[in-house]
């Protein structure tokens, strides 16, 4: 099967010009101007860019959190991430202490097998660096293909993990060839000031936000930042919402450390006024780390365009207003962290971004799918568009508007972050691995359709495909 995608305009992380693309099965097989098939589909992709499909290197599908389960799962989870141009999300497997971690790898196959409509990988989490533990980590990299570890250094007594985990973690990952992953708060800061709002009888929502002040992150970021350097390994900060902890990770990179950063887009538009809103509205705005003042936007903003924060996350965790945000409507701490964002991940970010020429076409690319796909052993088969690579592209208008709303999204929580708000740009058209998933607001794919994929370790490249030089 072949498919001509023509008069687009190509659009990497690199580069920006006018070409024809041509696919044959999953791949792209060659790209130039005035190309000819015999056969092959055509799409006319006139007045729209074309973008490699976007790799999510942050989502939690069908997670048990706080006595309950994330309101999207596989299916309508990479649904809706196709819907918004990703192609490839990587989810995150939950351990618990004491039990093997391949079981809880294998109850994240058993989640996502024959669900997914897109491709997608797992991160594992760390709770504790035992023998036993770090004994299991090399055939976690080598037989499932995961070259990725998080450790919390929040949630106290749920998931936080202590330091001397982290720079067991840190010094096993620099040998294996991973990448160590933080959520970077003050786990005990946090708690400690919890209670003592509880005590206070400070129960709603805001509460969230002012007992994990920004002061939480950008000290456990400094921290993991020395750890890491001092390990001599490498590290990903996931999910930076506030200027304190851009500072120490531009300063632990300036020094030469291995270190990235990642925010998200309820980070780039929303703030801590979202969490005052009346009548437990604010409750739909509960995350960690919690929205900040405004001025801390421009600040992220800029870190993008500087290449200070290199990716953007979704951190997809919703759980529906009505009957799981409501089970804290009497105490802040029982509302489940997280939102839905997965579907306006790149919207957000090309409106608010490009659109508002904040950062460039090519610096778009390249926070929404090549540098996550580079980092995370995905590259190049994935993150780029080039010959050889899979065939996961996006064709998109940029001059078509939308509102974004629970109207009309395709997750199934029953509310909108972002609801109402109006985006500038549209995705018309989603390919992955040369099939058409999603064309003019359709579904054209069927759950199952996504895979497993394997990992290369850090800074090492995913070299699996085929390469076809086309005549």
């Amino acid at each position: 099967m072949s498919t001509l995608i023509q008069n687009g305009i190509i659009v990497t992380a690199s580069d920006t010009f006018e070409a024809d693309l041509l696919v044959q099965g999953e791949q792209i097989v060659a790209i130039g101007t005035g190309l000819h098939e015999d056969g092959a589909e055509i799409i006319n992709a006139e007045g729209c860019y074309i973008f490699p499909g976007g790799v999510d290197p942050h989502t939690h599908l069908d997670m048990p959190f706080g006595g309950t389960v994330t309101a999207d799962d596989f299916e309508s989870g990479t649904i809706a991430a196709a819907f918004g141009g990703t192609t490839t999300i990587i989810d995150f497997c939950l351990t618990e202490k004491k039990k093997p971690i391949k079981d809880a790898i294998q109850t994240w196959h058993e989640k996502s097998k024959g669900r997914a409509a897109i491709d997608y990988s797992f991160h594992l989490m760390i709770g504790e660096a035992t023998e036993e533990v770090l004994a299991q980590l090399p055939s976690v990299i080598n037989e499932e293909g995961i070259s990725s570890f998080k450790v919390f250094m929040a949630y106290k007594n749920v998931f936080q993990a202590d330091d001397a985990t982290l720079f067991h973690t840190l010094k096993k990952a620099k040998e294996l060839g991973a990448l160590v992953m933080v959520h970077a708060e003050n786990g005990d800061v946090i708690d400690y000031l919890t209670k003592e709002a509880l005590a206070n009888g400070q129960t709603e929502p805001i509460y969230h936000a002012l007992t994990r002040p920004v002061e939480a992150e950008g000290e456990a970021t400094g921290r993991a930042c020395q750890l890491t350097a001092l390990a001599n390994s490498q590290l990903y900060v996931v999910h930076v919402s506030c200027e304190e902890a851009v500072r120490k990770i531009e300063e632990a990179r300036r020094a030469g450390a291995d270190i990235w950063g990642e925010t998200c887009p309820q980070y780039l538009t929303l703030d801590i006024d979202d969490l005052r809103k009346p009548e437990f509205e604010g409750a739909k705005y509960v995350w960690s780390p919690p929205l900040r003042e405004k001025s801390h936007q421009d600040v992220l903003w800029n870190a993008l365009r500087t290449g200070a924060l290199q990716t953007i996350g979704s951190d997809q965790c919703s759980f529906h207003f009505k009957g799981q945000k409501t089970l804290g409507v009497e105490d802040f701490t029982k509302i489940p962290n997280g939102g839905p964002m997965i579907e306006d991940r790149m919207s957000i970010l090309y409106s608010e971004g490009v659109a508002e020429e904040r950062i460039t076409l090519n610096r778009f690319v390249d926070v929404t799918s090549t540098r996550a796909s580079k980092l995370f052993g995905l590259y190049p088969k994935k993150g780029t568009i080039a010959i050889g690579s899979d065939a996961d592209l996006v064709i998109f208008d940029p001059f078509a508007v939308r509102t974004i709303s629970s109207d009309t999204h395709h997750m199934k929580v029953d509310y909108s972050a972002f609801e109402g708000k109006q985006v500038k740009g549209v995705v018309r058209t989603v390919l992955s691995k040369g099939k058409v998933i999603i064309q003019d607001q359709a579904y054209k794919g069927k759950a199952g359709d996504g895979q497993y994929i394997k990992r290369a370790k850090y800074n090492e490249q995913l070299r699996n495909q085929i390469y076809v030089e086309h005549v």
